[in-house]
């Protein structure tokens, strides 16, 4: 009995001891980020109080666990619910708002950063800092959320975010491959029918259409900067004319489209899946944003694609 008492003794100082490495650790290690615009950034402690310029930011931090850290949004936030209930900010407005709410840390995307410098410039002179992220392919994904885990001080929710993306991955991928190469589905995927744009070929968004057993018939679409949109032109769609198996196009507002215009474009009466009724639009914030929602964009994709695999065509709109 005694030496069962001192064998429980060894254990719990043996914990104790183990709690206070770590929480040392935590207390005493700063750690840093390379931001998208090659700033780097040195976390003392975990941010708090968290304004976030850009819809994916806001959907992440919300997925890390957080909430009363997130003090602000965007006007346009409303996933999840509880943005809803959140201060509007936009990168338009004046400085003095910002810093009037005592954030500690401001979340941008690099187009922000491009466009309102000086905004960016006031915030940081005040003191608060200010971090520019936007993954523009899967793997940066993984790291952008591992960034915000480490700027929150949720990374091992971060890590769980991964992980259970790549098990969604992992089951999807096992439903596309009973479907043979030469009776997968070729893809036109449309990014801005104004500007008769496509998305590039490392983009979220045709991983996802890849993912879902898709053939990307714009593989040579030639990347716009370094953004996840590709030039394409009509002249270039048409020349697929015959072998567009399915039209598809993101909705959202980098796209606001309609099935009946995509179908009416002057030459696209050519296109096989025109012809066929085969045109969908899908909600843009499912395929184009860095979230866990994107697994709902491949399921979306699949599901029109292969609905006898997926069975669920809901995401997608006939608009």
């Amino acid at each position: 009995m005694r030496q069962q008492k001192f064998i429980g003794g060894q254990l719990l100082i043996a914990i104790l001891l183990t709690l206070a490495a770590l929480l040392f650790a935590a207390s005493g290690m700063a750690s840093t980020i390379v931001d998208a615009g090659g700033q780097t950034v040195t976390i003392n402690q975990p941010f708090t109080r968290i304004i976030s310029l850009y819809g994916a930011h806001t959907e992440n931090l919300f997925s890390l666990g957080l909430d009363a850290e997130i003090i602000g949004v965007t006007g346009s936030d409303d996933f999840p619910a509880r943005a809803n209930d959140k201060k509007r900010f936009s990168y338009r407005e004046d400085a003095e708002k910002f810093i009037a709410a005592r954030p500690d840390l401001v979340l941008v995307r690099p187009m922000i950063a491009r466009a309102y410098p000086h905004l960016l410039a006031k915030l940081q002179q005040a003191g608060i800092t200010v971090v520019s992220l936007q993954p523009t392919n899967i793997e940066d994904t993984f790291l952008y959320w591992r960034q915000l885990g480490t700027l929150t001080g949720r990374e091992l929710e971060a890590s769980g975010m991964v992980q259970t993306f790549q098990r969604g991955i992992a089951t999807i991928s096992r439903k596309v491959a009973t479907v043979p190469t030469a009776k997968r589905q070729r893809v036109y995927f449309e990014a801005i029918h104004r500007k008769m744009k496509t998305f590039a070929p490392t983009s979220m968004t045709i991983f996802a259409l890849t993912t879902a057993g898709g053939i990307n018939v714009a593989a040579d679409a030639d990347q716009v900067r370094k953004t996840n949109i590709a030039a394409y032109g009509k002249e270039r769609i048409l020349s697929h004319a015959h072998e567009i198996d399915v039209f598809l196009a993101q909705k959202g507002v980098m796209n606001k489209i309609d099935r009946p215009r995509i179908m009416a474009e002057p030459g696209f009466p050519a296109i096989k899946a025109v012809q066929e009724g085969q045109v969908y639009l899908i909600d843009e914030k499912l395929v184009s944003r860095p979230t866990m929602r994107l697994l709902d964009g491949i399921r979306g994709i699949g599901g029109i694609l292969y609905p006898e695999l997926f069975g669920d065509r809901s995401v997608a709109n006939g608009g």
